[in-house]
């Protein structure tokens, strides 16, 4: 299997490319399926552990810090060793920490098992995004990109439901059970399928001191301080809407698990049959007026979402429009990342967007549980609407098209 990484162009036999991409495709199903399976399953977690609603978004805050900070270390080291150590790593631990849920009893234990569960999301946060850089020339990386991240979108279609319907007759723990073997069986793809690309790799030695000046170093570009900024605001403000809206229809319009898995799968149609397109078009048109008339977009979904939401039909709708401007967001975004630097610093730019995006959403997990609870449902969606659109006018803005 060839493969062969220059900055002018990476290769990647067709056979090669393909197994690759389902493999990190897995990958991403099975990171972000286990991510995402908790707002919808939030009131039963609650109600099983007497957790109060206050404090739950702190169990979706605590994984995404813990992603945050693992994505900054993570970084250098795939610089330095390459990409497919750290996959084998990451989807390593991973796979431990989602069967250490059978151990969870109360809240505490439920946090320090998504503390594990962090760290190992965030050794594997850039490095999908990354391998494709490297091993994809500049022309079709939309396309992988796309089709690696509707992984998450299968998950919404796939996983999600049935983690719901599994957690509704057999207990919240159930779900991480099954995303335990899905990357169980990554981990065995990526050790039997993915090689590591032929790229440069960075020649200097792994040192805290000089991992964090180049991490100053890249953000004293504007480009990249602008794309890092872009990125939190795009988590934080997805996080603001997105982690009780499952809590909020059940309460104020009745609707039931079952009901609620079947929203996340139309959201998961919407994704699917969105992001890859999304990619593609972006490898012909641009990247950047694709990402600001989808954040324009959900901004205005998000705005709408309260008065116009009054039962379930039209709570599908709402959410079926919300993950296709997401999915339009995604894969041009991530696309124009892998631009910004060279071949050997790929990899530390990923993780330190990566962290930063993961650090909003930590941050919008907390402020959320307070805004839901004292204020209601409608500042959450207000407030992520003003994040979601500054988030689209820092790309039209501050960030370069890379010509070609």
């Amino acid at each position: 299997m060839a493969i062969e990484g220059t900055r002018g162009g990476p290769a990647v036999d067709p056979p090669a490319s393909f197994l690759i991409v389902f493999t990190l495709w897995l990958l991403v199903f099975s990171s972000a399926s286990q991510t995402m399976i908790i707002s919808p399953i939030l009131p039963r977690i609650g109600e099983e552990l007497s957790i109060a609603d206050s404090v739950l978004g702190t169990l979706v805050s605590v994984y995404s810090l813990m992603v945050g900070v693992f994505a900054i270390l993570a970084g250098p080291v795939s610089d330095k060793f390459g990409r497919r150590r750290i996959l084998l790593m990451g989807c390593a631990a991973m796979t431990v920490a989602l069967v250490l849920h059978a151990f969870v009893v109360d809240y505490y234990s439920f946090l320090l098992v998504r503390v594990l569960a962090g760290a190992a999301g965030g050794i594997l946060s850039g490095a999908a995004v990354s391998y494709i850089g490297d091993a994809f020339p500049y022309r079709r990386r939309g396309w992988a990109t796309g089709w690696v991240m509707s992984g998450s979108a299968f998950g919404q279609i796939f996983g999600i439901p049935l983690g719901i319907f599994m957690a509704a007759r057999w207990g919240f723990r159930s779900p991480f059970y099954m995303f335990a073997v899905t990357m169980a069986v990554t981990v065995f793809l990526v050790f039997f399928g993915v090689p590591q690309p032929e790229v440069k790799r960075s020649e200097h030695r792994l040192e805290v001191r000089k991992a964090a000046r180049d991490y100053f170093d890249m953000l004293r570009r504007p480009e990249v301080a602008w794309a890092s900024a872009a990125f939190f605001l795009m988590f934080l403000g997805i996080s603001v809407f997105l982690i009780y809206l499952p809590t909020w229809l059940e309460r104020d319009l009745g609707a039931t698990p079952d009901q609620i898995a079947l929203m996340f799968l139309v959201g998961g149609v919407a994704n699917v049959v969105t992001g890859p397109q999304a990619g593609k078009l972006s490898d012909r048109i641009g990247r950047k007026g694709i990402i600001l008339m989808a954040c324009i977009g959900l901004s205005v979904v998000m705005l709408l979402t309260v008065p116009l939401v009054t039962n379930l039909l039209t709570a599908y709708v709402c959410f079926f429009l919300v993950m296709v401007l997401v999915a339009m967001r995604i894969s041009p975004f991530s696309a124009l990342l892998t631009a910004l630097v060279q071949d050997e610093r790929r990899g530390s730019l990923m993780s330190l967007t990566v962290a930063l995006g993961q650090m909003g959403f930590a941050l919008g997990g907390v402020v959320a549980g307070p805004l839901y609870s004292n204020v209601g449902f409608a500042s959450n969606a207000a407030l992520g609407a003003v994040f979601v659109l500054g988030m689209g006018v820092i790309v039209w803005f501050r960030i370069p098209e890379p010509s070609g």
